[in-house]
């Protein structure tokens, strides 16, 4: 069996659509977080799509489908923290970014604000509860864990570049935690793939660029262009 793995959808439900229909013989996919549209709308999926959060989401909603006051047909949230069998394989997640000032916080006290909603973060009682959960299979979560480099433009000299780590130690002290088969992350807009202490781990590309198609038994990947 093979599943795909899509990011940063950010509301453009056309390559979404387009890279699921490109692959009907896909059983169900996998969606590391920013699947909103700016107006808070989420897809409709033709395939059965689970989906952490990102920090672009409406958080409103993300709170509804967990609690299941809110569906949609072929949509599956996975909260921070949990666990859940998607056929044949365990997949968990932790969704959102981090943020020092917050990360102490319980979730339910993060503020929900208009304009800067903190239910965009992740907290360390997220991550200890997902800690917890013991090995699985696939790890999803929105941003990088350290090491990650990433080659920015610099904010003093527009014509000179530098190189940051913007990987994150929660999660990578998660994925050592937890040893999944694969962990696949998002947030960066870019494709690259790495191994860090024994974790095979790829941040996968905007869906209008990019998708994987990993094996559900070995766990292999392959990256894939979006088609047009």
């Amino acid at each position: 069996m093979i599943f795909g793995v899509v990011a940063d959808v950010h509301g453009n439900f056309t390559a979404l659509a387009r890279t699921l229909a490109r692959h009907p013989e896909i059983a169900f996919w996998l969606c590391v977080g920013d699947l909103a549209s700016s107006a808070g709308a989420y897809p409709e999926s033709v395939a059965p799509l689970y989906w952490i959060k990102g920090n672009n989401e409406a958080f409103d909603r993300v709170d509804a489908f967990r609690d299941g006051s809110d569906a949609i047909a072929n949509l599956h949230y996975i909260p921070n923290g949990r666990r859940v069998q998607v056929g044949p394989i365990t997949v968990a997640g932790v969704g959102g970014t981090f943020a020092p000032t917050w990360y102490e916080t319980p979730a339910r006290d993060l503020p929900r604000r208009l304009r800067d909603d903190k239910r965009r973060h992740f907290v360390r009682e997220e991550v200890e509860a997902c800690k917890a959960l013991g090995p699985v299979d696939v790890l999803l979560t929105h941003e990088a864990p350290t090491p990650f480099w990433v080659t920015l433009p610099s904010s003093t000299a527009p014509d000179k570049k530098w190189r940051r780590n913007v990987g994150k130690v929660p999660l990578a002290e998660l994925a050592d935690a937890l040893q999944p088969k694969l962990h696949c992350f998002g947030h960066h807009h870019v494709h690259a793939a790495f191994e860090r202490n024994g974790v095979p781990t790829v941040c996968v590309d905007r869906v209008n660029r990019g998708y994987l198609l990993v094996d559900a038994v070995t766990f292999a990947w392959e990256a894939h262009a979006a088609g047009l």
